[in-house]
């Protein structure tokens, strides 16, 4: 459902006689429940093509992210795997502006991904860091316009993947969305301890 976000834009086209709930899409679909299930089917396919069958090895770059999210995405709407060009904000809170996510996005690719990964002996402090100033940068950018969170996951799993971890376990993210919420804010600042404190909850837990 796409009512948490305020959007202007042409992007913010919704599917007829979806109430405003559905944003438009390939397949036509109106209800938010059949939307979120397709999604959900979509994205364990990936998955498993990601993390089973052709993880990364060496160094994450903004290629993959756009590619992951085309595949994820392709069958479903038509600007799957392109950066969003529409201003979003969430409760107040505003992300990227769109004009500057090209540069923003080129910024995170050779100062994130470079510094970052790949993360093939990684120990467990490393490995936090990484994935916490990663997560962080991204969902300020929220650079899609849909499936950012998913994607910044993904992009998490595949870097503790191949620090020799499994996926992270998020569970304590989502029992604490307020607390989580503001770890991502704080890290506006380039405080990104708060996050940390996440990103270790959610590997100790796999």
């Amino acid at each position: 459902m796409m009512t948490r976000y305020d959007v202007a834009g042409v992007q913010g086209m919704f599917e007829p006689d979806s109430g405003d709930l559905v944003l438009a899409n390939k397949l036509g679909i109106t209800d938010p429940s059949d939307m979120d299930e397709a999604e959900l089917v979509l994205l364990q396919k990936l998955y498993e093509s990601v993390l089973q069958e052709h993880l990364p090895t060496g160094r994450l770059t903004v290629h993959h992210l756009r590619t992951w999210h085309r595949r994820w995405l392709g069958n479903v709407y038509a600007w799957a795997g392109q950066w969003r060009y529409v201003n979003m904000s969430k409760g107040g809170f505003p992300f990227a502006p769109a004009a500057q996510l090209a540069r923003l996005m080129a910024a995170f690719d050779q100062e994130q991904l470079s510094r970052y990964t790949p993360c093939s002996g990684y120990d467990g402090k490393q490995l936090t860091e990484a994935i916490a100033v990663t997560h962080v940068e991204f969902i300020l950018m929220h650079p899609f316009r849909e499936g950012n969170g998913r994607i910044s996951r993904l992009l998490a799993d595949v870097m503790a993947v191949q620090a020799g971890h499994g996926p992270l376990d998020y569970s304590s993210w989502e029992i604490n969305k307020k607390d989580y919420v503001s770890a991502i804010q704080l890290g506006l600042g380039g405080n990104y301890e708060p996050m940390k404190h996440w990103v270790a909850r959610a590997l100790e837990a796999d």
